[in-house]
This record gives structure tokens, C-alpha cells and sequence, in this order.
């Protein structure tokens, strides 16, 4: 009472509450339910009213609330029914996990009088919770050498549940090698072990798969799978074997600590952990190996102490390989310990020469030198060597002596010479090493050919060329020396036309510029083919040919030719016939020519170049057709005379003219009437034959049979003109048909365009040409071909009636006297 006294009044009225409530419920006791878990939210759990004694009326009236210490509230009170429910989803694994009973215990406060009522709420387990591994698949190994009754702890499962809805009892799928055994803890978990039933043969099986099932006891029950696979591991009947049965190793004695000087290897044939090899060292007291460390998982054999060759010149270590189960095999690592090397290799040379030849066979002997070491052991070994891919070698003899030899012939044009350097290189670590230089010229033998720059030549020369002219140079190399490639060019001679080849062509013979000795004539050849000889000064000489194609370009020097008309052996005057009828473009005649050019130089146009009547007569720029270029009048002259030229397109272009009669009459008696006024006689008996002509013309054209006469002597005219032309033609045979157009097509216009018929045997006066349209030559237009002649083709005197015998032969060629 003294307590209370010295406490302030707030504190006083807390503690009498305390006091009171700790009275009633001695004399009250606790309100017990029980509800399941994972029921509704608002789920009936008990009757706090009834519990009481109140009405729940009264109960709200006494401001009945739940009072809990800072856990989350799990239950509430119905006001209107006094009932205890659940405020939310309950989860008893999460409250409780593995206890068991799980309980919540929580107080009922009544306000008005501070009553406080103790409540206890027992949460009962369902079977919401299915068994789990740990792991869902489990790999295991086992040996083939397990003896039957093996036993393999596996993985537990959990349950998160109690009682009856936890983890009853396990199950293994049926096999042939293993059985299931579940035992029982102190904690009273169930713990399965794997035990083998039958003998493993990884040969047969090597892995087997298998299932364990987890079963709780729940309704329905609930199950979890773990998967197991069992690797069946190989005997370890394979013991660890090195790679050396002995290993040698020398390190300088100066090598600092800390160094790895080699690294011993053992493998074993065995796999997995039969085959996990770790090394060990012997220690024997005897042997100074306190020097050395050695790696149990790597085999690495470090220094970790300081050598001394002058203490111990070889060191011993036993090492010992052992896999996992413990089969172990032996070898030995003898450690050689080398002086240190300070003196490099030192060079004596006996003899040597400066030049050999390239045809020197394989094996010849270049030097002769001797190495020595002043040093000991292997840092006296001395190794020479060469660089690589020169034709030597060395050859070792006795003493350290050693010969600088040739692997193969030599080739000058390749290698004019060497440089050769000879490496001494001593034994020791460092190594050092001296460098011998000796120098070798390689003489040359003339083993070359002359070989020209190009496979063939060809070379071009324009006609009319001067004599002495440069064509062509050519050259050809030697990879020789000195007079080994000396070349001198020659020609191989022949016989061209007749004439050697000497005297068209020539080639200095030091050069090789090729030289016209004559003018060439493209006209008489157009191309030469030569060959050039390239041939060196050795002895023997030897040499190579190259083709050369020598073309000869055209130059305009030939004028044109006229072929027709042509100019009359007899001194007369060629007439051509117009008659006063002929429409404008009129075929009168057509000038004929060719170029023994080619080529541009053989295009030829045609012009008139003077007419005794301007604009009466037009001639075609390129078929030289003269046609009358208007009407023909009366008052036009019988005699019209005309010269027409014709120019090739060469440069500079070349013509050549030609002079026409032309006589303008519409028959034979016209022409005859005025034959005097052509030309004049001064013969009398000229005057009476030319009267007598007369007379014979008109009898012949009355009368039938005369008619027959002259068509037969006009057939045998036209032969003997074929053949004349075929004579003429042979001056042309040589020269090539692409040179001018249509030599051919000349000569049948030739022969179609007009026929003679020699009337007297002497026509000195005049020769009288009477035109018919050519049907054949390919160089009259199409157009003069469709026009209608009152003067027909010969054919037509075959048709027509006496009447007509006189225009008619107004398209014969008449020789007058």
C-alpha cells in the first residue's frame, strides 16, 4: 500500500483495473473454438453472447470489442449476433507452420466496465499441400563394382501440412536393380534410401532413370515426383601412368626461386573420380631434393631454394601419381645442373671461295670452317645453321669442323650472288651466338635464250613509201651476261615474187629496227610475213623466232578507169542516140569506171563537167546514168557533145574525163539525113557510099529475109564483144574485186546495154551507138528501168512486123564509112 501511495493517480486507476481482471478470470476461465483453416472471410467460429451470458443487444451496448497485441486481427465480433467470425483467409501453415495444435489466442474487452475475457482459437489443419523435393531431378553415381545391399540416402520431401495430411510414405517405380527403403527418424520425418538389389553392368546399362513418388495422407491425396538418374561409374582397374618413365631436365644454377622448371603428367585410362590424379613427393633424407616443390593437383615442379653447381651437379626427385581410390604409379625426375654460359662460339676459317659457276653440280664445297666453345658442357655444344631457303648446306665433320656445300645448280639470272651467313649458336640458356658472313658470286654460262617482248609482231607501211624507211623495231632480252647477252636480229631469207626477201626488207643486227629497201605497191601485195631471228654471242650462240605480219596501207595513186564507153581502136567518134521524144530522165547512156584502189580511195562519183547544151542533160553522182534533165525541143542541136568526170575520194582526190556524142534524132533516117552536118566529107566517094548506105538501109528494113540477115549478124557481134571484153577484163584479173564495184556487173551491163553490127569494113567517119535500157546492171537506177523505150531490148525484133524493122534498128550500133 505504501507502493500505490508514491505512484500518480493515472497510474494507480491502470494497476486496479489489472487487478480486477486477473480476479475475474480465475474465477471465469477461458472461452475455447476451433475453426478450419482456408474458410470464407466471415465464417462462424463461436458465440461470444451466449459464452457470456448477454444478450447481443447488450453486448453492443457494453462496447464489446477485440483486443489483440499487435497481430494482425484474424477474427471479428457480429455486433448484431454476438458471433465470432473470421475477418479474413486464415493460412495455418503460415501462422504455424509445423506446430501442432496451432492456437491464436486474443482477449475480449468490454468497455463499460473494462472487462477483459480471454479467448483461445484452435486453427485445424486441411490437406491443401502436396509433398516437394528440394530438387526435382537428382543425379547419383555409382561404381559397377557396388556390391547388391548398397545403400543410397536420397533427397526427403516436405509437407507443409501435419497430422494425417503430411508426408505418409514414398514410392519407387519398378525396376531391375533398385528397391526403395523409407526409415524413420527421432523427429519422426520419414527419410527414403535408394538400396541396390542387383549387380550394376555399366556396359550393359550405364544409366538408369528412375522415379520416386512422395505420398501424403490427405483426401484426396496428394503426391510430388522427384526424378533420380543413376550414372553407373567404371571400375578403377587402370592405374595412373606417366607420360616418361623418366624425366630429364637441366636448369641453369642461377635460375631464381620461384621458377617452374617442368611439369610431370600422368593419366589414367579410368574416368570420373578414377581418373583424378594427384601427385606426391617422396622424401628421402639421403637425397638433397629440399630444393625442389611439387604440385599435388598440377604436377608443376618449382626451385624453392637457391642451386649451386659446385654443391651438387644433379638433384633426384621420386614422385609418386594416385587417382582417387588410391592406385598410385612411380617415376623419377633427374634435374641437371648447368654452369652458367658466358662465352660465345668463336669462328676459325681454313678456306673459302668468292666465285663458282652456275652450272657447278650439286655438293660443290663453297668454305671449310672450324667452331669452337670455350665453355663446358652444353654450353660448349655448338649448333650451325643457315638461313632458310638458299642452296646450301652445311656438313659436319670431326672437331667441330664443318663445310659450306651447294643442295642444287645455280642460276645467275636468279641470284647474281650471295651473302651467306653462317650461325654458330652454343647450347647455353641464354644461348649465344656468333654470325659468320661469307660472300659468293655466281659467274655466268650462256644457258639463255634471246626472248622477245612480244609473242608476234605486226607492223603497218603505207604504199609509195620511201626507200631506207623505218617500219618496225623489235627487241629481245637476255637475262645472260656480258657477251652471253649480246643480241644480233636477223631476217630468215626466202623467195617473195620471184625476188628474195633481202631485197624488199632489211634489220640492223644490233638494234633490231626493220628498214623498206623498196617502195611497196599495195596494188601488187598487200601483206608480208616475216620471221626475226634473235641469237645471242655465247658460245654456242643459241637463239628464238618471232612471227612479224608486215600490211601495206593503200594510198590514192591510181586514177579512175573508164570501162565504158570506151574509146574506138579505129580513131572514130562514139554516138549515143536521143530521141526528139524522150521524156526528162531519159536514160541515154551510162559512163562506166572503176579504181584499182580500195577503200575510200575506190568510192568515184560522176558530174558533168561541160555540155555543148547546159541543162539538157543531168548525169547521176553515183551511178554516172546521163538522162536528159528536160524535154528535148526542136531547136535542140542533132549533135550534142558532153564531158563527164569521174573523182575517187582519196586524198588528194584523183578524176579522170571522158567526152559523149550524143545525137538527137527519132530514127535511124534522121540520123542518116544529117550525118553530113555531124561532120562534113571531103571525100566525094565518101558522099555517093554514104547514098548507097542509104539505099541498102531502106531496101534491108522492106524486106523479111534481110531482116533475118542482120539479127544473125547481130547475135554473132554480141559473141565476138563478149569475147573482146573478156580480153579487156584480164588486165583487171589481178586486181581484187572489193577494189571497185562489180567488175562483173560491168560486163554484163556491157553486154545487154548495146549491140553493134558492122555494116562496111571501113568506118572511119563516124560510129553511131544506139542506147537500150539495161535491165541487169545493178548500178542503173530502179527508175530507169520502169520507163517505157520506144527503143526495145533486141528480143522484140523477134515480134515485130516488117513495118517496124526500122526504128528497130535504131538500137544497133552502125559502122559508117
Amino acid at each position: 500500500m505504501a507502493v500505490l501511495q508514491k505512484l500518480p493517480q493515472h497510474r494507480k486507476l491502470v494497476l486496479l483495473y489489472l487487478l480486477s481482471a486477473a480476479l475475474w478470470e480465475a474465477g471465469v476461465g477461458q472461452m475455447r473454438y476451433s475453426v478450419s483453416e482456408e474458410i470464407d472471410k466471415g465464417s462462424f467460429v463461436g458465440n461470444i453472447a451466449k459464452d457470456l451470458g448477454l444478450e447481443p443487444l447488450v453486448l453492443a451496448e457494453r462496447g464489446v470489442r477485440i483486443v489483440s497485441r499487435g497481430r494482425t486481427q484474424l477474427f471479428a465480433l457480429n455486433p448484431q449476433s454476438g458471433s465470432l467470425v473470421t475477418a479474413g483467409r486464415i493460412d495455418r501453415e503460415e501462422l504455424c507452420a509445423q506446430s501442432a495444435p496451432c492456437l491464436v489466442n486474443f482477449n475480449i474487452l468490454l468497455e463499460d466496465k473494462l472487462t477483459i475475457y480471454s479467448v483461445e482459437v484452435e486453427i485445424t489443419d486441411i490437406n491443401d499441400n502436396a509433398p516437394r523435393f528440394g530438387v526435382e531431378e537428382l543425379e547419383l553415381k555409382i561404381s559397377e563394382t557396388t556390391t547388391p545391399g548398397f545403400r543410397i540416402p536420397l533427397k526427403s520431401a516436405h509437407d507443409a501440412d501435419v497430422g494425417e495430411n503430411t508426408l505418409q510414405k514414398y514410392e519407387l517405380n519398378p525396376n531391375d536393380h533398385f528397391f526403395l527403403d523409407v526409415r524413420s527418424g527421432a523427429d519422426g520425418n520419414k527419410y527414403p534410401e535408394l538400396v541396390l538389389e542387383r549387380s550394376l553392368d555399366r556396359e550393359e546399362e550405364a544409366v538408369h532413370h528412375l522415379v520416386l513418388i512422395a505420398l501424403d495422407g490427405g483426401n484426396p491425396t496428394r503426391s510430388g515426383t522427384s526424378r533420380i538418374r543413376v550414372m553407373v561409374l567404371d571400375a578403377n582397374d587402370n592405374a595412373p601412368v606417366f607420360t616418361q618413365p623418366e624425366y630429364h631436365v637441366s636448369v641453369p644454377e642461377n635460375v631464381p626461386v620461384g621458377t617452374r622448371i617442368l611439369t610431370v603428367t600422368a593419366t589414367d585410362a579410368d574416368e570420373g573420380y578414377n581418373a583424378q590424379v594427384a601427385y606426391f613427393q617422396e622424401k628421402t633424407p639421403a637425397k638433397p631434393s629440399e630444393a625442389f616443390e611439387l604440385k599435388s593437383a598440377s604436377g608443376d615442379i618449382t626451385i624453392i631454394k637457391n642451386l649451386d653447381y659446385e654443391d651438387a651437379k644433379f638433384h633426384e626427385i621420386d614422385i609418386e601419381a594416385q587417382d582417387g581410390p588410391g592406385l598410385l604409379t612411380r617415376t623419377k625426375v633427374i634435374v641437371t645442373v648447368l654452369d652458367v654460359n658466358d662465352n660465345a662460339p668463336e669462328f676459325y676459317m681454313t678456306t673459302a671461295t668468292s666465285s663458282i659457276s652456275e652450272d657447278s653440280p650439286p655438293g660443290t664445297i663453297i668454305a671449310l670452317f672450324n667452331v669452337h666453345d670455350r665453355d663446358s658442357g652444353q654450353n660448349a655444344f655448338i649448333t650451325c645453321s643457315l638461313p632458310e631457303d638458299i642452296p646450301f648446306k652445311l656438313e659436319r665433320s670431326v672437331d667441330n669442323y664443318h663445310r659450306l656445300v651447294t643442295t642444287r645448280a645455280l642460276d645467275r639470272e636468279e641470284f647474281s650472288s650471295y651473302n651467306i651467313t653462317v650461325t654458330a649458336k652454343d647450347g647455353g640458356s641464354p644461348s649465344l651466338s656468333t654470325d659468320a658472313h661469307i660472300l659468293l658470286q655466281v659467274a655466268d654460262i650462256n644457258d639463255n635464250p634471246p626472248t622477245f617482248l612480244h609473242s608476234s609482231y605486226s607492223a603497218y607501211i603505207p604504199e609509195n613509201n620511201p626507200r631506207g624507211a623505218s617500219i618496225i623495231s623489235v627487241k629481245a632480252h637476255d637475262p645472260d651476261s656480258d657477251h652471253n647477252a649480246h643480241v644480233t636480229y636477223s631476217l630468215t631469207e626466202y623467195t617473195f615474187q620471184g625476188a628474195p626477201l633481202s631485197s624488199y626488207i632489211s634489220i640492223n643486227s644490233d638494234t633490231g629496227v626493220l628498214y623498206a629497201l623498196r617502195s611497196f605497191d599495195y596494188e601488187q601485195f598487200r601483206e608480208l610475213q616475216l620471221w626475226v631471228t634473235a641469237q645471242d654471242s655465247g658460245s654456242p650462240p643459241l637463239s628464238s623466232n618471232v612471227s612479224l605480219s608486215l600490211f601495206v596501207l593503200d594510198q590514192n595513186d591510181n586514177t579512175p578507169e573508164i570501162l565504158y564507153p570506151m574509146l574506138p581502136t579505129d580513131g572514130s567518134t562514139g554516138v549515143e542516140l536521143a530521141p526528139r521524144s524522150a521524156e526528162p530522165g531519159y536514160l541515154v547512156t551510162k559512163v562506166v569506171a572503176v579504181d584499182r584502189d580500195s577503200g575510200q580511195n575506190a568510192w568515184l562519183s560522176y558530174r558533168l563537167l561541160k555540155a555543148s547544151e547546159p541543162g539538157l542533160f543531168v548525169v547521176g553522182l553515183h551511178t554516172g546514168e546521163v538522162r536528159t534533165a528536160r524535154a528535148l525541143l526542136d531547136r535542140d542541136a542533132l549533135k550534142q557533145s558532153l564531158v563527164v568526170a569521174v573523182q575517187d575520194h582519196g586524198q588528194p582526190p584523183l578524176s579522170a574525163t571522158v567526152t559523149l556524142t550524143v545525137a538527137v534524132a527519132d530514127s535511124i533516117p534522121d540520123v542518116l539525113e544529117e550525118l553530113g552536118s555531124l561532120e562534113p566529107s571531103t571525100n566525094p566517094d565518101d558522099s555517093s557510099l554514104t547514098l548507097y548506105l542509104v539505099v541498102a538501109v531502106t531496101t534491108v528494113s522492106c524486106i523479111f529475109l534481110a531482116f533475118v540477115i542482120v539479127l544473125l549478124a547481130l547475135r554473132l557481134r554480141r559473141w565476138h564483144m563478149s569475147r573482146l571484153l573478156q580480153a579487156s577484163g584480164g588486165g583487171l584479173a589481178g586486181m581484187p574485186t572489193s577494189h571497185f564495184v562489180g567488175v562483173e556487173g560491168v560486163r554484163a551491163f556491157l553486154q545487154t546495154y548495146s549491140h553493134e553490127v558492122s555494116l562496111t569494113a571501113d568506118s572511119r567517119k563516124s560510129h553511131l551507138i544506139f542506147p537500150q535500157p539495161n535491165y541487169a546492171d545493178t548500178l542503173i537506177s530502179q527508175e530507169s528501168c520502169e520507163k517505157n523505150d520506144l527503143l526495145s531490148a533486141p528480143q522484140s525484133l523477134l515480134e515485130d512486123k516488117g513495118e517496124e524493122t526500122i526504128p528497130q534498128l535504131g538500137s544497133e550500133v552502125l559502122h559508117l564509112t
